[in-house]
């Protein structure tokens, strides 16, 4: 043991726990750290906005299954990074982030930037603490890996002290981070292949965290053995193949209606890591609450999320990468009940999916994803935000790989472009395509500076329609022909990319996105395509002009 400081051990903690990267805006809260991390193997991405920082952190932590680690500073910092913390806890992703702090002697004076961070972060997260002396850094670093990692996966908060950082102790490092399995019961996996030999129409609905490739192999398995349709929740779509002749499709916003109504149709329904909250529920519609009328077998790695909301008829307390080994073990019967189902639910996914509807304009999404199914490979990474414009990405794109999605479940504006930052420099050898409307890509717009300074090539789509586009929509169904408070007058996007000395071109056809992509591509630099969609091609399905008339027929 030797003499370090505070901020000494923090780093020498990460990286005893493998931490590969930090994603940090700077402030002199936590300048002992910003020091040691000087000397530290361990990589910094340097961001423009604390909420971009943690977001960054949040899509590390999807595609790894590792925390990612955020760095901000006290007061202002920490309340910007808050959106990115509340993106963690809705998504279930580890994620930790230290924030500077006041110095110890300061409290409860409202010193400068002061902010009580366990009452702060007390319901975003799943651990919120402060590290007031130097010699417990290791201690507190270890619990912190283990609690974003464990059960159900989150967001944890460490608060540093200024004056903690520069203090000077020895301590021992302890032992590197491992996973805590959790995994499945003999007598409940009997039991489940007891109710799966008795069921009729059983679907299979993936969704959460802690899952891995290896996994989902296993889960392909049983699914064919058992001829079994399997769905997705929201924006979870990469957790299983979607051209996969056992996929059904994602259950989410705007689901496929013969897809709902399959699931309202089974009797058995096999929930593997999800929650089915709000979304994938159509607001808590598709299943009776509290008890489904289908028997419903939930699996998860958290004891508490079991009969929280449904009562399931079988829980199985064992979180995803452990069931699905488990599930190996479990065999159909001699003669399935109702074989073909599978086959039946896949045909549906692919008519749906397959579907390339015309809206206004020149510029038709429907041909911009015609044109990336046939010209991306199947391990490129997309991201997004939250608006209707990603509805063409979920839709109709065919997620074929684990790893190749990052895009939040908590709906929060802003995510794609950082999103796709963190993915890059996590995976620079693959292609990151992010999709973002012109009101998502300005919450988060300054973190293509980030991209540029780190070489992070993205190819980013804004799709630019001059409005916040899924509010309007809702406007329309609700106050037909009353637009308040959505309209926006944007920049020359392409122009903003070029500034930065990047790759930035318009599209204003159809015909003219393969091309430009290709010009992007060999760009060498990061790009954005600018894609000005006509403001009625508001959804695949309707016009906003024909939201409204048939509000106004509705007698709204």
């Amino acid at each position: 043991m030797t003499q370090k400081t505070g901020g000494q051990h923090l780093v020498d903690a990460l990286e005893l726990h493998g931490a590969k990267r930090v994603f940090c805006v700077p402030g002199e809260s936590y300048l002992a750290v910003l020091d040691a991390l000087h000397d530290a193997t361990i990589p910094v991405t340097i961001c423009r906005q604390e909420g971009g920082a943690a977001m960054m952190a949040d899509a590390y932590g999807k595609l790894t299954g590792e925390p990612g680690i955020c760095m901000v500073t006290r007061g202002p910092g920490a309340t910007n990074a808050s959106a990115g913390v509340h993106v963690a806890m809705q998504d279930s992703t580890p994620m930790i982030l230290f924030i500077g702090q006041i110095e110890r002697g300061m409290r409860e004076r409202e010193a400068f930037q002061e902010v009580d961070y366990r009452q702060m972060f007390g319901g975003m997260c799943k651990w919120v603490a402060e590290i007031d002396h130097a010699d417990r850094v290791p201690e507190f670093i270890s619990r912190a890996y283990h609690v974003a990692t464990s059960g159900r996966p989150g967001p944890v908060v460490l608060a540093l002290p200024e004056d903690m950082l520069v203090e000077m102790a020895d301590v021992e490092q302890p032992a590197p981070w491992k996973q805590v399995e959790t995994h499945p019961g003999l007598t409940a996996m009997a039991d489940l292949q007891k109710r799966l030999w008795a069921a009729e129409r059983p679907i299979a609905i993936l969704g959460g965290s802690r899952w891995s490739e290896a996994a989902i192999a296993s889960f392909q398995r049983f699914a064919e053995r058992f001829e079994m349709p399997v769905a997705v929740s929201f924006r979870r779509q990469m957790l299983f193949d979607n051209l996969h002749p056992n996929y059904a499709g994602d259950v989410g916003i705007g689901i496929n209606p013969k897809l709902k109504a399959r699931v309202q149709a089974s009797d058995l329904i096999l929930l593997v890591g999800g929650r089915m909250s709000e979304m994938p529920s159509q607001s808590y519609s598709l299943l009776d609450l509290p008890e489904p009328k289908q028997q419903l077998v939930h699996v998860h790695a958290d004891a508490e999320e079991l009969g929280r909301v449904y009562r399931p008829a079988l829980a199985i307390h064992a979180s995803s990468t452990a069931f699905c080994k488990a599930i190996e073990g479990v065999q159909p019967p001699a003669e399935l009940k109702s074989p073909g189902q599978a086959k039946a639910a896949h045909e549906d996914y692919l008519a749906w999916s397959g579907a390339r509807p015309q809206t206004d304009g020149d510029l038709q999404m429907s041909g911009v994803m015609s044109w990336i199914e046939e010209n991306v490979a199947d391990d490129t990474i997309f991201t997004n935000g939250a608006g209707n414009y990603a509805t063409w990405l979920h839709r109709f794109h065919r997620f074929r790989r684990f790893a190749t999605q990052a895009a939040p479940t908590s709906g929060s504006m802003g995510y794609g472009l950082p999103a796709a930052v963190a993915a890059k420099v996590t995976f620079p050898e693959r292609e990151v395509v992010c999709f973002a409307g012109d009101g998502c890509m300005q919450m988060t717009m300054q973190e293509f500076g980030t991209a540029c300074q780190e070489g992070a090539n993205i190819i980013l789509l804004v799709i630019d329609n001059g409005m916040y586009g899924t509010i309007r929509m809702h406007q329309e169904r609700e106050y037909p022909g009353r637009p308040s408070g959505t309209k926006l007058v944007n920049p020359d996007f392409a122009a903003f990319a070029r500034a930065y000395g990047a790759y930035g071109e318009t599209i204003t056809t159809t015909d003219e996105f393969g091309p430009a992509f290709e010009r992007a591509r060999a760009s060498g630099v990061p790009a954005l395509l600018h894609l000005r969609l006509d403001p009625e091609a508001i959804t695949p399905a309707a016009s906003l002009s024909a939201i409204r008339e048939a509000a106004r027929n509705a007698g709204k």
